[in-house]
């Protein structure tokens, strides 16, 4: 008798991406493993998405399963997928980008080898012509099966995207992507990292990234605030978990997220009212948590101190606002 192999369910979030999503939904629909269901979730767009969707829907009737919603942003689309899922594992794919054939396969066999309830690929930034711009090693250094009860400095050093992992679905039975809120990924992702004892990874770059010409320039606007939020509720998940005595992971955590995270977004805002305002939100942040400047500074990320890897002009903006400095700042940007 065959062994049928695990089912993966792959979310894809669709709004107004009329002249990406064939390559995102090519590049589904022929990975190499075979038991898999593709929810795509048209969120309200106003192109022909929609079509298209419904195209691919009709070409492969076993694999795509449509559905359209109202518009809700990100989060509602993904948990609407959630809902709907019948896989033992979800991966969530961001429509406008694409992935190697054999990503799913590889983590689905990685999970299941380690008996993993997350498994992480490496991530690449591609142009509209596919050159590759930038690669983001995950994580580096480390084996293919992480016992988090021995590295745990991974909660700290992680990226926090959905879009290069696979969870087991289990991990989903009383989360989801908090609603409205900006930075959902790092709201979320690592309270489910909070319950595996094992993480596993491939050096892989299987999700390729684009970086669109075309997107609307992001304006920088008090939602940054969400990220400071987020790590909020990171912390409560935090205090309940098996790594509750893990405070120096938590501080780290708290920098990266917290600190870096939010001054690289910080640094764009260019209502000068809202960046003070920003800023005195930044500072009660570290008071509250007793970090200081120090702690700060000698922050390390994968045994690196991650304030010399910066740019020159973030590496400058970063010490400015270290320094009390933020009326030079703003003269400067």
């Amino acid at each position: 008798m065959t062994n049928v192999p695990s089912k993966v369910s792959i979310i894809v979030p669709v709004y107004n991406v009329e002249n990406y999503l064939a390559k995102c939904l090519d590049s589904l629909v022929n990975q190499t493993h075979q038991n898999m269901e593709i929810l795509v979730v048209n969120d309200g767009s106003k192109d022909n998405s929609e079509q298209i969707i419904q195209e691919y829907a009709q070409k492969y009737p076993e694999k795509i399963k449509p559905f359209n919603k109202e518009n809700g942003g990100l989060s509602d689309a993904r948990n609407f997928g959630i809902d709907r899922a019948t896989g033992d594992y979800l991966g969530f794919v961001d429509s406008d980008d694409y992935v190697t054939p054999t990503m799913f396969e590889e983590m689905v066999n990685l999970a299941e080898k380690y008996d993993s309830k997350m498994v992480i690929c490496n991530i690449q930034k591609v142009d509209q012509n596919g050159n590759i711009t930038q690669k983001l090693t995950q994580i580096p250094n480390m084996p293919e099966k992480i016992d988090l009860n021995k590295n745990f400095s991974v909660f700290s050093d992680l990226s926090y995207f959905a879009c290069n992992k696979l969870f087991k679905k289990e991990l989903f039975s009383e989360k989801r992507f908090k609603k409205g809120a900006h930075f959902e990924d790092i709201q979320l992702i690592p309270q489910l990292l909070l319950e595996c004892d094992v993480i596993a990874q491939t050096q892989n770059f299987h999700y390729q990234y684009l970086e669109r010409t075309d997107s609307i320039t992001k304006t920088h606007t008090e939602r940054g605030l969400d990220i400071l939020k987020a790590v909020e509720d990171v912390e409560i998940a935090f205090k309940d978990s098996q790594y509750s005595n893990k405070k120096s992971e938590l501080k780290n955590f708290q920098i990266f997220e917290g600190v870096y995270s939010f001054l690289a977004y910080l640094a764009f805002v260019k209502d000068e009212e809202l960046f003070y305002k920003m800023s005195d939100k930044l500072d009660d942040f570290l008071k509250q948590r007793d970090i200081k400047i120090k702690d700060i500074l000698k922050y390390s990320r994968f045994d690196k101190n991650y304030l010399l890897y910066l740019p020159l002009k973030k590496k400058i903006f970063y010490l400015l606002f270290f320094a009390g400095q933020k009326k030079l700042i703003k003269k400067i940007i």
